[in-house]
């Protein structure tokens, strides 16, 4: 049970919850009594909670976000976005922190001054030697994803796996028997990047099951590299007739590239993936996908948070979110075998490729 349920049922904001729970600002008897009640009913614990708030903590927590030189995507800012409103509900600052490439002493100063009373940590890795500093030091800490061994840590992450899984079986189902994966960039996989590893794994589990062929090409997030991936992809494999993406910066590029091509969407084309639901929506025809409801996993990760600050001794707790594939207009049955050439045929065995994004 967390602050926000607390909220829900009581009838009030989150901020107002904290405040009851903390004393930091005046709440009406009626209200505090209201909230009280839920309290008792639900069993929950707010003693650690009030008492942590009181002891002369900072009231500062950090978010660690990608470099400062990166262009973060559309998903990663709802993320900073949404952890930030969480935070001033609590009354609570937040401290950005660039951490990667050359911003590591960033990461470092954030968390070795005893600045902030926990931290927020984005962009996961399989093995991700910040996850390593931060219990060293104690701190209380949340991931945005997370490794690959996760038990005894706190976090919140998307089911990159089941739902690209999803998203084959749709496309399958559909008739479509070549496939392609738009990954992250290579740089991301290489360096063992989650959704983009789980992505992967997703994708080959899913063409094995139903015995399609399958490829998987890397690309940059931005609109460019979607359409060198594209290109890429119908110049290696030109019977693919679908595409499963985790890449939404991409996905501009990616319409351009298919629409130049003389695709028309969906029907001698089809496109589905996982992507936060302005990216979905803003694509033509709109986005087939598994909306990553992004606003909500930054301000879960904030509660998750504020929780593991009041009680530092609390068994580890997670969120996993899977939504639902959105069916729109970008998928389509496959083209008849019929009306295609016979070299653009797909094999009878899955065929692996793996490609690259420009590096």
């Amino acid at each position: 049970m967390n602050i926000g349920e607390i909220a829900r049922r009581s009838g009030v904001a989150r901020s107002t919850v904290s405040y009851a729970l903390s004393g930091k600002r005046p709440v009406s008897e009626q209200t505090r009594q209201r909230i009280q009640d839920v309290i008792d009913e639900l069993d929950y614990r707010p003693n650690a909670s009030a008492r942590a708030l009181k002891e002369g903590r900072t009231r500062t927590v950090g978010l660690v976000i990608p470099p400062a030189g990166a262009r973060m995507t559309s998903m990663q800012l709802d993320f900073v976005a949404s952890v930030v409103e969480a935070a001033a509900e609590a009354d609570l600052d937040v401290l950005l922190s660039p951490s990667g490439g050359d911003q590591d002493g960033s990461f470092e100063r954030l968390i070795s001054g005893r600045r902030v009373d926990g931290v927020i940590l984005m962009e996961i890795r399989l093995a991700d030697p910040r996850v390593v500093r931060l219990e060293q030091t104690g701190i209380p800490f949340v991931t945005i994803g997370r490794v690959a061994e996760p038990d005894g840590t706190w976090w919140v992450d998307v089911d990159y796996a089941t739902l690209v899984g999803q998203c084959v079986d749709h496309l399958a189902d559909l008739g479509h028997r070549d496939m392609a994966l738009i990954n992250r960039s290579s740089g991301l996989v290489a360096a063992g990047y989650g959704p983009a590893r789980r992505a992967h794994e997703g994708f080959a589990e899913a063409v094995g099951r139903r015995e399609a062929a399958g490829s998987e090409f890397c690309c940059e997030d931005d609109a460019a590299g979607g359409e060198r991936c594209v290109a890429e992809i119908l110049a290696a494999r030109p019977a693919t007739t679908a595409i499963v993406t985790v890449n939404e910066a991409a996905l501009p590029g990616v319409q351009r590239a298919l629409e130049r091509a003389g695709h028309e969407i969906p029907r001698t084309f089809s496109i589905a993936g996982v992507a936060a639901d302005q990216w979905a929506e803003e694509f033509r025809p709109p986005l087939t996908a598994a909306d990553v409801p992004s606003l909500e996993i930054g301000a879960i990760a904030m509660e998750l948070l504020i929780e593991r600050i009041a009680d530092p001794d609390a068994v580890a707790r997670h969120r996993m979110f899977t939504p639902p594939i959105s069916l729109r207009s970008s998928t389509g049955p496959a083209p008849r075998p019929s009306a295609r050439p016979a070299f653009l045929r797909p094999p009878a065995a899955p065929v692996w490729l793996s490609g690259t994004d420009g590096d």
